[in-house]
């Protein structure tokens, strides 16, 4: 498509598919959507990206990334369930630590979603500065949907671009990772009464009360009208008081990467104290697929036909310890023990979404830890050449993400995460660990790791491969 042109979107659902060539020195991007009405938001609640993924209409919801030599960034909208007043639908793509200038091969997609034929795509070219970018809409005409080629540049940002469509943004940066999760013990002698014997300044250094005292005359206060001319009238008070509040708390726009230096957060502090909290793993693979097989993933965003399973062990309070993994059989409860749920056992390749689990941190002081791993199912040896990117997304907090790689020998199982109760802190810890089977075992991953980390199944979490 050339920029400005349109096509009919007959079918009622899509996928709205960003993408560009990943290299050296490309940065991220993220793909986002707004809901206008007269060309704004009617609240920030209008506003579906990384860090508020579903609309509450659940028309539009943001997907996730897929890493690979494309790098995708997925949305999806179901047009016949937009509200009716809901004119147009903006879709938008931001970058994250470099400009458009960097990006190559950079597009958008319209698909259709229950079989992936391509509608429309427009390639934006010609970028330099610019730091976010309107791509293209969808539109209402005359009862039917339209999507237009836009290709607008902005040099402001997710937050400019945001903002120019009525969002209220909060610009506040991301709190850096912790690793401690309490404040450091107060001295006593700090909020110590002072002691008894402290002495008391002698009479002789006090001043004469005559030599100080002011007279009364000079020092009396000025007469009521005097201070009425200078006081500022009501009226002025209210004329700079900020005005209320109309859509709730500014959108937050940053996101929490976990790394060697910086592992830890604490999901307590950081807001995150209820809901559901979704852990998303997606992969690439630079090695060619290896089998095939009955359960052979097909070939998708450059993951090489590669298949892992998302899975993790857990603890609860009282002592009870299970597993949540697809080779158990064991696909957990939400709102029952473990309250924990592995969300599908994808073995076809058709989910865009990765893998991934829910945690219901309604019942975080249910939990004493959960260790979260990944395991090769089919398609690779072992994880040398994979690339997998684990995002977690609690309810009204920043994201976190942290990622896996660099793999050197024949591990066939990865420990991504450990989430502990800390004296009541719910507190995420990056692990990024590959495990290598006992010597002679080839499918004891699981069970190495559950020696490793102290999780005594004796053994029934290890059937399968491991």
């Amino acid at each position: 498509m050339m920029k400005g042109a349109n096509v009919p979107v007959p079918m009622p659902v899509v996928r709205i598919e960003l993408g560009w060539q990943s290299g050296p020195g490309v940065p991220d991007a993220d793909a986002s959507a707004l809901l206008l009405v007269g060309g704004k938001v009617r609240s920030d609640n209008d506003f579906v990206f990384y860090n508020q993924p579903q609309h509450s209409s659940g028309a539009v919801r943001h997907e996730g990334k897929q890493q690979g030599p494309t790098v995708l960034d997925n949305l999806w909208v179901n047009l016949g369930q937009v509200e009716p007043q809901i004119e147009t639908i903006v879709i938008a793509a931001s970058s994250d630590g470099g400009t458009f200038g960097q990006f190559q091969g950079l597009y958008v997609r319209v698909l259709d979603a229950n079989n992936g034929t391509e509608v429309a795509r427009f390639d934006s070219t010609g970028a330099s500065t610019e730091t976010a970018f309107v791509l293209g809409e969808l539109y209402r005409r005359q009862g039917a949907w339209k999507f237009r080629a836009v290709g607008q540049g902005y040099d402001s940002g997710l937050s400019g671009l945001a903002t120019d469509y009525g969002i209220s943004v909060d610009d506040t940066p991301a709190p850096p990772p912790a690793q401690q999760y309490s404040p450091p013990p107060v001295p006593p002698q700090q909020y110590a009464p002072p002691p008894a014997q402290q002495p008391v300044p002698p009479p002789q250094y006090a001043p004469p009360p005559q030599q100080f005292a002011p007279p009364a005359q000079p020092y009396a206060p000025p007469p009521p009208p005097h201070q009425q001319q200078f006081a500022p009238p009501p009226p002025q008070h209210q004329q700079f008081a900020p005005p209320p509040p109309t859509g709730g708390a500014p959108v937050n726009l940053s996101k929490i990467s976990l790394t060697k230096e910086a592992p830890s957060v604490s999901l307590t502090k950081s807001g995150a104290t209820g809901g559901t909290m979704r852990v998303n793993l997606n992969w690439t693979t630079t090695k060619p697929a290896r089998g095939g097989g009955l359960f052979g993933r097909r070939s998708r965003g450059g993951n090489g036909g590669l298949d892992l399973d998302l899975c993790c062990f857990f603890e609860l309070a009282d002592g009870r310890i299970g597993s949540v993994r697809a080779l158990d059989r064991s696909f957990g409860d939400l709102t029952n023990p473990p309250y924990i749920r592995l969300d599908q056992d994808d073995r076809t390749g058709a989910s865009t979404t990765g893998e991934n689990l829910d945690i219901n941190l309604d019942f975080t002081s249910q939990f004493r830890r959960i260790l979260v791993f990944s395991s090769i199912y089919e398609g690779a040896k072992d994880f040398r050449g994979v690339h997998a990117t684990v995002t977690l997304y609690p309810v009204n907090s920043t994201p976190i993400e942290m990622t896996l790689d660099g793999c050197q020998d024949e591990s066939r199982d990865a420990v991504l995460a450990h989430i502990e109760n800390i004296n009541g802190e719910f507190v995420v810890r990056r692990e990024g660990t590959f495990i290598r089977p006992p010597a002679g075992q080839p499918g004891a991953g699981v069970m190495e790791i559950a020696r490793i980390y102290n999780w005594d199944f004796g053994f029934k979490a290890g059937r399968g491969k491991g």
